[in-house]
């Protein structure tokens, strides 16, 4: 399972959420939150697309 993390930096763009595959990040309290980690392809889409550099992923 990948470790998914995002900083302070999240603007609440929600660029991540619609550019996730397979869904793992919600919207909560207008910041993105990886809520279905488990489900993650580790495709870095989100980290390539996220303006603010704010998501990290960490292959297990």
């Amino acid at each position: 399972m990948s470790k998914v993390t995002v900083s302070n930096a999240c603007n609440g763009c929600e660029i991540c959420v619609s550019t996730c595959p397979v869904e793992v990040f919600e919207m909560q309290d207008e910041v993105a939150v990886p809520v279905n980690e488990k489900d993650c392809i580790t495709c870095f889409l989100c980290v390539d697309e996220c303006p603010e550099n704010a998501i990290t992923v960490e292959e297990d």
